[in-house]
């Protein structure tokens, strides 16, 4: 069993900053990518960022410059920073965790910016 423990969303104004955090936890075989998606009402789930373990970081073009993917390998860990955060933002986000043989998703954490 494999689970993903988001934390850190919540409530914030224009221009403010959250960090968010996923912990990835049971029995799995060697992570390769992790990231994170969001998913605003009425809209689709849309990748957010996106690490490997070589690669260089992909992100949205809405958010580039704004937010921060990084990851802690001995931690099976997958973080995003935002800042400067608009109303825009607003969404469940989600983090994924995949592998050769497998694909998971944590449960969402809503982030809402106010303006």
């Amino acid at each position: 069993q494999v689970q993903l423990v988001e934390s850190g969303g919540g409530l914030v104004q224009t221009g403010g900053s959250l960090r968010l955090s996923c912990k990835a936890s049971g029995n799995f075989f060697s992570i390769n990518g992790m990231g994170w998606y969001r998913q605003a009402p009425g809209k689709q789930r849309e990748l957010v960022a996106h690490i490997t373990g070589g690669d260089k970081p992909v992100y949205a073009y809405s958010v580039k410059g704004r937010f921060t993917i990084s990851r802690d390998n001995a931690e099976n860990t997958v973080y995003l920073q935002m800042s400067s955060l608009k109303p825009e933002d607003t969404a469940v986000y989600y983090c994924n965790i995949n592998g050769d043989t497998f694909n998971y998703w944590g449960q969402g954490t809503q982030v809402t910016v106010s303006s």
